[in-house]
């Protein structure tokens, strides 16, 4: 289920026979705005989720064959949308730090078009990792091989088909022609490189990792460790 849902069901409260007007003072339900629902690209290809212009700008590096990573995702995700990003305080912009082919293939997939189902393609795949990871655990030799023979898009296919990449996507709407499409796009490809040497350069070398702007936050790779931080600076 993804965060828009459980969002949803926590605030599903019975509604008043009779709408009071609101008090001097406070906004009304005409001015109140859930962020989680602004979705933008960045300069260097990142998908940044919440208010542009957020005072609180938190950079998570991520990679999708990262354990660590699906966890941050399952504890994470619906507190930081719904404590620090749908006010407009905190904006979540999301970069990739590719670690193989496998990371690749499923970050491409992630990053197919429109940008507006970045962020639930991204839950899904996270959440999903422990069960489509799990041809890399034993994979035969001659397995592995698909996986790094061949031009680009075959090498990319073949995981996908190995690793079931197809079918998470499908349950996405994406049929295959689609997920191929996306698979065969090298200036995605590039960005997603570009944003790997990005993020090395800026000294990031584990995943997840996590920058305030341009300040890396040093020994943070959980949320125990970042929740702190954030609510520090609201």
């Amino acid at each position: 289920m993804t965060w828009f849902f459980r969002s949803a069901a926590l605030f599903a409260l019975p509604l008043l026979a009779a709408a009071a007007p609101a008090p001097r003072g406070l906004p009304t339900s005409a001015e109140v705005r859930d962020w989680n629902h602004t979705l933008t690209m960045t300069p260097g290809g990142g998908h940044l989720l919440g208010n542009p212009a957020a005072r609180i700008k938190l950079v998570e590096y991520v990679s999708y064959t990262c354990p660590h990573c699906a966890h941050f995702e399952t504890e994470a995700e619906l507190p930081l949308r719904l404590g620090f990003v749908a006010n407009g305080s905190t904006s979540v912009e999301v970069r990739h730090l590719v670690r193989d082919p496998i990371d690749l293939t499923v970050a491409m997939l992630t990053n197919c078009a429109p940008k507006e189902r970045f962020f639930l393609n991204h839950s899904a795949l996270m959440r999903s990792q422990s069960a489509w990871i799990a041809p890399m655990i034993g994979a035969s030799a001659a397995r592995q091989a698909r996986w790094s023979t061949g031009n680009a898009l075959t090498r990319r296919r073949a995981i996908a088909a190995d690793f079931g990449l197809y079918a998470v996507m499908a349950r996405r709407g994406y049929d295959r022609t689609m997920a191929d499409r996306c698979l065969a796009d090298e200036a995605l490809a590039k960005r997603l490189a570009d944003q790997t040497a990005a993020a090395a350069a800026a000294g990031i070398d584990s995943t997840p990792s996590f920058a305030l702007g341009d300040v890396v936050l040093a020994g943070t790779h959980s949320w125990d460790s970042l929740e702190p931080q954030l609510r520090a600076r609201l």
